[in-house]
């Protein structure tokens, strides 16, 4: 049976970790899935618990990231192997919420192209975060949401379901860290799509190590940032042609 929503997890030698964070998240669901746990390495300590995982529930499938390394190209590769016409992406550190994702989901299938779990509007919260990153995600969400009109207080954060058809029409184009979320919401922008959002409570990892880069990734984060304060894009001339052929989002 198809599933509903193909559920992208980006993993980095998350170890025997990744366990309770999968028992956790099928819990949380109802509608059928497929989880997918992408590392970008055969080597990461993630796949053996992910591989001896899926013996016992076979929604669960290991990946390994063939587009070279790095979460952006980890979220576009399992954006690729993706079966459902909604993917949810979300983090192998459990500071997400997984009993929003089908609520997200459902989002999505009544016609928004992103549905954001936000941090930032009534009832959502951010917890433990760093006070630097916190308050860049906050002001950027604001400014973003106040300013371009992108339909969401958390354009930032990563935890997001999307219409597949819509992210493999315009494409991802970022190739570092976490930022995908930011440019799609800014693509939705340009492209006269609609975005939604729910209140999340989102909780700092309280095991393992954070690979969020903050210095390295804000010059990327930034390029989409003021992507989105681009004008429209005419329905008529929204896709380009990339150097691969594929059909993607032409930056400003």
């Amino acid at each position: 049976m198809k599933p509903r929503v193909s559920v992208v997890v980006t993993a980095y030698n998350e170890g025997q970790i990744i366990v309770p964070f999968l028992v956790r998240l099928l819990e949380s669901m109802s509608l059928p899935c497929e989880i997918l746990v992408v590392c970008d390495t055969p080597d990461d300590n993630t796949l053996p618990w992910v591989e001896k995982f899926q013996r016992d529930d076979s929604r669960v499938i290991p990946l390994v990231n063939t587009y070279g390394r790095g979460p952006s190209r980890a979220i576009r590769y399992g954006f690729d192997q993706a079966n459902a016409d909604v993917v949810v992406v979300t983090m192998a550190d459990g500071c997400d919420d997984p009993m929003q994702i089908d609520p997200l989901v459902r989002l999505v299938e009544r016609g928004v192209v992103i549905a954001a779990a936000s941090r930032y509007m009534r009832g959502g919260q951010q917890i433990g975060a760093p006070f630097l990153k916190r308050t860049l995600s906050r002001q950027a969400g604001w400014s973003l949401y106040r300013f371009a009109r992108v339909g969401t207080r958390d354009s930032t954060n990563s935890f997001k379901a999307y219409d597949t058809a819509f992210v493999r029409r315009v494409g991802i184009e970022s190739d570092a860290g976490f930022e995908v979320g930011l440019e799609l919401v800014a693509k939705a922008r340009r492209h006269r799509s609609r975005v939604a959002e729910i209140p999340t409570i989102w909780l700092e990892r309280t095991s393992g190590h954070s690979q969020f880069k903050l210095r390295t990734w804000l010059p990327n984060y930034l390029r989409w940032y003021f992507y989105a304060f681009g004008p429209r894009i005419p329905r008529d001339d929204q896709f380009t042609l990339g150097d691969s052929g594929q059909r993607v989002d032409e930056p400003a």
